[in-house]
């Protein structure tokens, strides 16, 4: 192992050594500004309200402060991951988790909605150097093949189950604090990190980087964003021009990255990255499984509280009990591979799993917290399971000294395949639920779910029911066909796991 201490950043060694506690002690310092982060993503989901009251900003400004935060992070993945392995990825994450922290301080104590948006853009900045350097990270102190499988597996946990408590956290703590409580929760982490960072971490960085391309830092983000904000808007707002165009945009941009890529002389991104045995298919097969997590995701935590009629707070207590099984997922699994189990076929299975778990939603009634929350955490083990598996085998088959690009690249595949799943699977169930509605309805309530609460609670008391009554058997008849599609294309995903993966051997290390 690199010298902890070290002044001068060197490429780790290629043989493989066992990792002590100084490692392990180290992995769960990782894991703390990872749970942050991942929580950010959803940590505003109870504050907003408290934030409109104080700070008033207008419709547009109070999409910007929820949304800047993942538009950046996602932007700015493959930037951060290619910088890290330049100049060192500890060196890389303290910049991040420094830019995190005083981010985080400047948005608790936000003053208008401007210092709030900006001040999300940051932790935005900050995210993306924190994600792809942990990863990296665990890449370069965990050698053995064996101890990096169980590594990646809590890693994939921590990222999986953060982001289920995230609104959990903003829910307890605004309702006992004040707003900006939720973001003061992320300084004891960073610092924490700051402190014991050059102590218990490794430097590595790439011994032969070449010059950084900066012309693909824009091109790269310019290829993201449209692409992720067409995608995330088509849910509720339907298939508008402009965001057809967006995603049209994002994909010129994305043509254009990728020749940039494919014929410069230092390219970001290096094609000899996706020849590694495994790596591609890990990434596609990553994005799979993004697409079914996050399209389950929308339809769930909308029939917990619109349909059940659970309170925000209360819907996102009952939704961390699914979670409590991811903890078991992706150590089962790592435990089969190394008993000699093909990863091919745990993959596959881990996708089996995941189509099983939509296929329970299928059977779900208005009234079925208990069947809903089973087929919730059965759709999650099998997520985890998939995503820990393919991350130890896209790291695995990447050489070392790219560990931070390809971090970066399945974390950005990550998000292209949550946004993908909110889009394809929000669209089919709105479409259904619309069909679903009665021609004499009230116009809004045969748009959403939500309009018809709306619709209802101004209509008297038998004409309301009736309404609400109707509006959430079509939204529960909407969620069972995206129920079957999404159990459809996860078998197919399993077939495909199977077929792909059964032959593909991983060296340990490069």
């Amino acid at each position: 192992m690199t010298n902890p201490t070290s002044a001068t950043p060197t490429a780790p060694p290629t043989s493989a050594t066992r990792a002590g506690r100084r490692e392990w002690t180290a992995l769960g310092v990782l894991m703390l500004p990872l749970l942050l982060v991942s929580m950010d993503v959803s940590v505003l989901y109870f504050a907003t309200p408290a934030i409109s009251a104080d700070l008033r900003p207008s419709g547009t400004q109070q999409l910007w402060i929820f949304d800047i935060y993942g538009f950046v992070l996602a932007g700015l993945l493959m930037t951060m991951g290619a910088l890290g392995d330049r100049i060192g990825r500890r060196k890389l994450l303290l910049m991040g988790a420094a830019a995190f922290g005083g981010a985080s301080l400047l948005a608790a104590y936000a003053n208008s909605a401007e210092t709030l948006i900006a001040a999300r853009a940051i932790l935005g900045i900050g995210g993306a150097t924190l994600m792809p350097s942990t990863m990296a990270l665990v890449r370069t102190m965990f050698t053995d093949p064996g101890q990096r499988a169980k590594a990646i597996g809590l890693w994939s946990g921590v990222m999986t189950g953060g982001i289920a408590l995230g609104s959990v956290m903003s829910g307890v703590l605004v309702e006992h604090f004040w707003w900006g409580s939720v973001f003061l929760v992320n300084l004891p982490a960073m610092v924490l990190l700051l402190v014991l960072g050059p102590v218990l971490l490794p430097e590595s960085r790439n011994p032969e980087p070449g010059r950084f391309d900066w012309v693909s830092v824009p091109l790269s983000m310019a290829a993201v964003l449209p692409v992720i904000y067409g995608l995330k808007e088509i849910p509720s707002e339907g298939w508008h021009p402009l965001y057809v165009v967006s995603i049209t945009v994002g994909l010129l941009f994305a043509a254009l990255f990728v020749r940039r890529q494919r014929t410069g002389a230092s390219p970001l991104v290096p094609p000899a990255l996706f020849r590694g045995h495994g790596f591609t298919p890990s990434l596609v097969l990553t994005l799979v499984s993004a697409f079914g997590m996050m399209g389950s995701a929308i339809f769930t935590t909308q029939y917990l509280q619109s349909v059940l009629g659970k309170s925000p707070l209360a819907a996102a207590l009952w939704s961390l009990l699914p979670s409590v099984f991811i903890g078991v997922a992706a150590p089962l699994t790592t435990q089969l591979v190394q008993r000699g189990v093909n990863r091919a076929y745990v993959v596959a299975g881990g996708f089996a799993v995941t189509a099983a778990g939509y296929a329970l939603l299928a059977f779900t009634g208005t009234d079925s917290l208990l069947l809903v929350l089973a087929a919730a955490g059965v759709l999650a083990c099998g997520v985890v399971a998939v995503m820990s598996q393919l991350t130890d085998l896209a790291m695995s088959s990447a050489p070392v000294e790219r560990a931070g690009t390809a971090s970066s690249l399945m974390e950005t595949g990550t998000e292209f395949g949550g946004a993908l799943g909110m889009a394809v699977l929000g669209s089919i169930g709105t479409a259904l639920y619309r069909h679903g509605m009665p021609a004499t309805a009230p116009a809004e309530a045969r748009e959403t779910l939500g309009g018809a609460l709306a619709d209802a609670a101004r209509l008297p008391g038998g004409a309301g029911d009736s309404l609400l009554a109707t509006a959430r058997e079509a939204f529960t008849g909407g969620m069972h066909g995206v129920a079957i599609a999404g159990a459809v294309l996860l078998a197919l995903a399993a077939v495909g796991a199977a077929v792909s993966l059964r032959r593909i051997e991983v060296r340990a290390d490069h």
